[in-house]
């Protein structure tokens, strides 16, 4: 221990004693951490009560498609069920018509009006040469043919059936199916995904159209449609599914509701 004298070592030791009865100055703090763990604390907070809010006690990332796949499901019964209903009653009206034609000639007359428009508006089955075009997707396992392609690139889509029946149409055909459901000339074809959904019901490829017709006339408007042939490239490039067959078939007659909802006269 060093020992000192005089004045100038006396005001040392007092400052010393000073300093240490006063108490000691904090460390300065950077401001920007003590500003920014509120705000990040505040903010992670109301994400996890947003979090809890949108998710209502499910998990967020819960897998939907067997919620969808049951409700398409009770969709189809709820046609089912109304497809049965309305049959009784078109059968009831049928039957009542019937009764008060053998009694009012108006109506007995119209009656046979009706009845013989009935085969070309489809209410009645067709029998004849047909030709009949399938569709289907590309097979999944073949990885090496995919390996360029997209998902789209390897199903069937709404536009290359309306493009077969189209072509059909247009060549000639006197009555036409898909799918075994018989359907007109405004009938409409939807795809829902890869499945098709026609009058309310839903198919799934392969996708069979048959028209009644000419089969050479049927089968040159197959080949002169546009849409078909690149729905034909498609096969050659991604192996999707292209036949066309002819044979004498029978196609059902028109079941779906027949109520206009609005009409012309023609000029």
């Amino acid at each position: 221990m060093e020992y000192t004298s005089g004045a100038a070592s006396w005001q040392k030791v007092l400052r010393r004693a000073v300093a240490g009865l006063l108490p000691r100055r904090p460390r300065q703090r950077r401001p920007g951490w003590s500003i920014g763990v509120p705000l990040i604390a505040a903010a992670a907070g109301l994400l996890f009560t947003t979090t809890a809010t949108t998710a209502g006690g499910t998990a967020l990332r819960e897998d939907r498609r067997p919620q969808l796949n049951q409700l398409i499901e009770e969709r189809e019964q709820q046609v089912a069920a109304s497809e049965g209903r309305a049959a009784t009653l078109r059968d009831e009206v049928q039957r009542r018509t019937d009764t008060l034609a053998d009694s009012d000639a108006p109506i007995k007359a119209q009656q046979a009006r009706a009845q013989s428009s009935l085969k070309a508006a489809g209410f009645t089955a067709v029998t004849g040469t047909a030709v009949t075009v399938e569709l289907n997707d590309a097979p999944q396992h073949d990885d090496e043919a995919h390996s360029d392609a997209t998902n789209d690139d390897l199903v069937v889509h709404q536009g290359d059936v309306q493009a077969v029946v189209n072509a059909l149409w247009a060549g000639g055909a006197k009555a036409m199916s898909i799918m075994n459901v018989r359907v007109l000339a405004t009938s409409a074809v939807r795809c829902v995904g890869n499945t098709l959904l026609l009058h309310g019901r839903v198919y799934s490829p392969p996708f069979k159209i048959v028209a009644i017709g000419d089969p050479a006339a049927l089968q040159q408007a197959l080949a002169s449609s546009e849409g078909v042939r690149l729905f034909k490239d498609a096969v050659d490039d991604y192996q999707l599914g292209y036949k066309e067959s002819v044979s004498t078939v029978t196609v059902p007659a028109f079941e779906d509701s027949t109520t206009l909802r609005s009409a012309t006269v023609p000029r």
